[in-house]
């Protein structure tokens, strides 16, 4: 007899596969996965140098590994600011309507000031979906930005607003509002998982998730796990722990968060320098296993080769540099620098490392590209593509980043008077990096900072207050301005006078 030429319905389905039943995507149209951490210093993964040798990070090693991995990302400054800028693709100089109300952290826009792209996505057929951490209004934008949404929304229940790790308030799919006991970095893995694998979205459709964790902000919770990792680590107390610091501006003479213990071992609160810095990188872990289980699923379900992978952080964190204690918010790396990393295999070659200097408003750009949908509105980021398949490629773009505190566009203005323009002791600023230089304009009367980050990768020494650097002072100052006008920020005309130096 013979054999029949038609298939089984189960012989069709195989013959089609995982990737045709779990969503639509293709190179052309990829899924994209976006994994947000918060206060997660590029310091903590083996795969960057300036981590501690005893670090060991073998996932995001691999994830590192598997696509390019940014050398020096700048994000934001703290996190409502970062979030904001993830989400509109602008600068928080030029962004509208975003703005602290209420009890701290409590925040509100008008979403037709300050429209989200997401919404756009979901216009374009994709499924969008949000998990996690929440901190840019008490409006998450559920049904609008969002098809499909858990989410600990900081912002509207402020008294569980540093309840990282456990007793969320979780509101689910824009309804029903629960705590949740576990530990927040697992959860957050487990929902994500069950999304990949289709469960509560359009099958039909390509998909886009952005996983914000929210580890490793403090109170630094580590996983139970974990908790008796990286005993007996060691390392060298960062150079200007303590003040005074010589070259710097005023302001910074004043951050003095540590004091000297027995046998002379920074302490702050109760803890050593040791313990705090033990205690943070404990909780590193959860995520680098989250990561991990992540990169499976997908492999798992046949979706890894059309899928983008971004990782990244809001911010970085320092512990005892520059004096600071489990701060980000100022300019220097070792609090505000983020790892970052862009994966897809066949897409973006495998193993490349690239030292150019990128900015937080290019990571929307890029992924708009590589969905093949145009940015909604004029946005102030620039497509990576040429330095994903390039790493050593030309880039003739500015890199700037904006910290102005708890303010937003025209809202900053009225408090530029040499007084109010502060966050948590350090002033307002814009900051430019170019090449292995940086530069830092505060938005108060202070001296101006630059760094040659190839020779002082620890911004000890403020070449703003040198006769010799004065040219390529004036060169980035010039550049400040000219890239807050291109983004046309309400502040361009508005900075008050800086303090000079050096006469000319």
């Amino acid at each position: 007899m013979q054999a029949s030429s038609k298939l089984s319905r189960r012989q069709m389905l195989g013959a089609l596969g995982w990737s045709t039943l779990h969503g639509a995507a293709t190179p052309e149209r990829p899924n994209v996965l976006y994994i947000y951490t918060d206060d997660h210093s590029y310091r903590t993964l083996s795969c960057y140098k300036e981590a501690y040798p005893w670090v060991k990070t073998p996932n995001f090693d691999k994830l590192a590994a598997s696509g390019v991995r940014f050398l020096a990302a700048y994000n934001g400054s703290w996190c409502m600011p970062s979030r904001t800028v993830m989400l509109t693709g602008r600068h928080t100089s030029s962004v509208e309507s975003m703005r602290m109300e209420g009890e701290y952290p409590g925040c509100v826009y008008d979403p037709e000031k300050c429209p989200f792209w997401p919404k756009i996505y979901r216009q374009k057929g994709y499924v969008t979906a949000q998990i996690g951490k929440w901190h840019t209004g008490t409006d998450t934008g559920y049904g609008r930005d969002w098809d499909f949404q858990i989410v600990w929304n900081r912002p509207k229940y402020t008294e569980s607003s540093q309840n990282y790790y456990y007793d969320q308030p979780i509101t689910y799919q824009g309804g029903k509002t629960e705590i949740l006991k576990r530990y927040s970095t697992d959860q957050y893995t487990d929902w994500a998982i069950d999304f990949i694998k289709g469960e509560g979205r359009d099958k039909t459709k390509p998909w886009y998730l952005w996983l914000c964790y929210g580890a490793v902000h403090s109170p630094y919770q580590p996983a139970k796990r974990h908790l008796e990792e990286l005993a007996g680590i060691d390392f060298e107390t960062p150079k200007d722990i303590y003040p005074p610091r010589a070259t710097k501006p005023d302001w910074a003479q004043k951050i003095n968060s540590w004091r000297k213990g027995p046998a002379g071992t920074p302490v702050s609160g109760n803890k050593t320098l040791i313990e705090w810095v033990r205690q943070y990188h404990q909780g590193v872990l959860a995520l680098d296993e989250a990561v991990g289980r992540l990169m499976s699923t997908l492999e798992d379900t046949n979706q890894r080769k059309n899928t983008l992978v971004v990782f990244t952080s809001d911010q970085g964190l320092a512990f005892g540099q520059h004096g600071f204690r489990g701060v980000k918010v100022a300019p220097y790396d070792a609090n505000i620098r983020s790892p970052l990393v862009f994966s897809m295999p066949g897409k973006i070659p495998e193993g490349q490392v690239c030292d150019v200097p990128v900015s937080g408003v290019d990571i929307p750009a890029t992924i708009f590209k590589f969905t093949g949908i145009a940015p909604p509105w004029e946005t102030h980021g620039h497509d990576l593509t040429p330095l994903l398949k390039n790493a050593k490629a030309a880039w003739p773009h500015t890199t700037m980043m904006v910290a102005s505190g708890q303010k937003f566009g025209s809202d900053i203005t009225p408090v530029l008077d040499g007084k109010s323009a502060m966050h948590a002791d350090v002033p307002f600023y814009i900051l430019i990096r170019e090449k292995h230089l940086k530069y830092v304009r505060p938005m108060i009367t202070d001296l101006e900072e630059l760094y040659d980050l190839d020779k002082d990768p620890e911004e000890l020494n403020n070449l703003a207050i040198d006769p010799k650097h004065q040219a390529t002072l004036k060169r980035l100052r010039a550049k400040a301005l000219a890239e807050l006008k291109r983004t046309k920020a309400p502040i361009a005309d508005k900075l008050p006078p800086i303090r000079e130096a050096v006469k000319a």
